[in-house]
């Protein structure tokens, strides 16, 4: 029996491509500044991003958080959608190594409204933190995927501006958000000071991200990375992979997205599981499966009998992501095993 894999997007496997590129890639001492493949990759990132500068970092976690020490000090306040990557799943990163606590306010499908980050930025007052930076994720990732409406991004950069406070956007699906809105990513990424990329989610490369921003910024954020030991060497052959996705792999994350309608299509049709079709915007598909009768853990584990991964999402919530190594076919395969999941589960 084939094995479908929609745990995360961070199962992709590299291409013959990228394992080439990295076979051969020309590399050099990359904390002397010396590896010319990593400088390409930045370079280019820098390009794609309309950013003036770019760093490669060892994940997206890495950069974001080198991104939120860069920009924010011991005792300061970073705001934040309630659910948010950076506040959900980076292990309180912020308060542990930049010293700050995340100010959470609850958005919708990811979004934040701007008149409530408006009233989250702090008053000079003794009694407060100041706030030093605004932090939006898109996709978001606990949303379902979402995209931000480049509206809402331009409105929250303009009650940023307005009160002198930078905005950071984790865009480690960036790219997602930009094919499902039809736009580039540096239309996105125009309405915030920094960003980071993810190359090893849809874009398929091995691991790494990029952190983009100002020429200045990039030169204080390396070191950060340098003491979060970020500092590689020969990295020259994961840049490789990575200029690869940059290039080659960003187009076809639509084949993704379509894979996933299909998906929580005929999920929405099966009994006791229920999807919020609007949320499916791009690779993700959240099911509640509370009404099926079976537990998260048993349906996950009778899944995976069938060859079908998936993850719990809290409560009785499960996750599936489409990307590269899953196949439309994979995906029918996979929407019939389910369904015997939950008929079996429904008899039992």
């Amino acid at each position: 029996m084939s094995r479908i894999d929609l745990r995360s997007d961070t199962v992709t496997k590299p291409t013959d491509a990228m394992r080439q590129a990295m076979a051969t890639a020309e590399v050099g001492d990359d904390v002397y500044g010396e590896d010319p493949t990593v400088r390409r990759l930045e370079e280019l990132a820098a390009d794609l991003l309309g950013k003036e500068a770019a760093l490669l970092v060892t994940s997206g976690t890495q950069g974001n958080q080198v991104a939120i020490a860069t920009h924010a000090g011991r005792g300061e306040e970073v705001i934040a959608e309630a659910e948010s990557h950076i506040f959900y799943y980076e292990a309180a990163a912020a308060s542990a190594i930049a010293g700050v606590q995340i100010r959470q306010l609850a958005g919708r499908r990811g979004a934040l409204d701007p008149d409530d980050v408006r009233a989250a930025i702090r008053e000079p007052n003794v009694h407060h933190p100041r706030t030093a930076l605004i932090s939006l994720e898109n996709t978001h990732n606990r949303a379902g995927g979402t995209v931000i409406p480049l509206d809402n991004l331009r409105r929250i950069r303009a009650v940023a501006d307005a009160y002198g406070v930078p905005v950071h956007m984790d865009g480690a699906r960036l790219f997602n958000a930009a094919v499902a809105c039809g736009v580039s990513a540096r239309t996105i990424a125009d309405t915030v000071d920094t960003v980071q990329i993810c190359l090893s989610k849809g874009l398929c490369a091995p691991v790494g991200s990029v952190l983009a921003g100002p020429k200045a910024f990039i030169e204080r954020a390396r070191q950060w990375r340098k003491r979060m030991g970020g500092g590689m060497r020969q990295a020259g052959v994961l840049a490789a992979p990575g200029i690869l996705a940059l290039t080659e792999m960003v187009d076809r994350l639509a084949d993704d997205h379509v894979n996933a309608r299909r998906l929580a299509e005929c999920l929405a049709e099966m009994p006791g599981v229920k999807v919020d079709l609007e949320t499916v915007q791009t690779n993700i598909v959240i099911a509640d499966i509370g009404a099926t009768g079976l537990t998260v853990p048993a349906f996950l584990d009778a899944l995976a009998r069938e060859g079908v991964l998936a993850t719990s999402f809290g409560g009785s919530l499960v996750r599936f992501v489409t990307h590269h190594d899953v196949s439309r076919q994979d995906i029918e395969t996979a929407a019939d095993r389910i369904a015997a999941v939950v008929q079996a589960g429904a008899r039992a």
